[in-house]
């Protein structure tokens, strides 16, 4: 592996880097990105039991210690329950922005990733391109191992940025297609808690909640 970093040249070093750099927000995505941190099962059943019982004050004293994204949304929301159903709506989509930029932490560093590592594995293949001919120029091509290593630069770097992309890409879609879905899911949670605590305020919170889910419905426990 190292003769592969050492044949492959100057430009094998960023290559590396972005793979390295690449690999540390995969994992930390990965165990940051699960239910349990941002939809946690014990949380959403006591918030579901006390919907049901209406107690206000409880929800909002358990979602305020609770320190998950979908606890602040919550809090935020069943604060601002008495506002009428458009400007409720607004809220509920800004700290659900607010959240789901949270969540998006590092994915522009991995879409800066797939775009960057082909780029440089193209460097790789210019640079190598450019020993090979030098050494034509000065020696001519009396001597194939002399033009080996040029050939090898330019072959080593344009597969190593491809390794380091594909990767990367299928990684931030992924990840991409998760975050949506999380702010979704928290969106609907939250504006069906509020259809049913606002009952004072039917009419409003009727528009607000076009599209909510039913208090029964609004969340499956074991959904991924």
């Amino acid at each position: 592996m190292i003769d592969y970093l050492i044949a492959g040249g100057p430009v094998m070093i960023p290559i590396v880097i972005c793979s390295l750099l690449s690999v540390a927000i995969i994992v930390e995505r990965s165990l940051a990105l699960r239910d349990s941190r941002i939809i946690p099962t014990p949380f959403i059943r006591e918030v579901r039991r006390l919907v049901s019982a209406g107690k206000e004050d409880a929800l909002l004293e358990l979602s305020r210690k609770n320190r998950t994204p979908i606890a602040r949304v919550i809090h935020t929301t069943v604060l601002s329950r008495s506002l009428p159903g458009e400007t409720l709506r607004e809220a509920v989509q800004t700290v659900g922005k607010d959240q789901a930029s949270k969540l998006s932490r590092h994915l522009a560093v991995l879409a800066t990733i797939t775009s960057v590592a082909p780029l440089l594995g193209l460097l790789g293949t210019v640079t190598g391109m450019i020993r090979v001919f030098s050494v034509i120029t000065s020696k001519g091509v009396t001597n194939p191992s002399d033009l080996a290593g040029g050939i090898s630069e330019a072959l080593l770097t344009t597969a190593a940025g491809l390794v380091v992309a594909i990767p990367t890409l299928i990684a931030y879609n992924f990840f991409h297609k998760r975050t949506n879905s999380y702010v979704l899911r928290m969106e609907e949670m939250t504006l069906g808690i509020v259809s049913r605590l606002s009952r004072d305020n039917q009419k409003h919170e009727s528009k607000s909640s076009e599209g909510a889910l039913a208090i029964d419905d609004w969340i499956k426990i074991d959904r991924t």
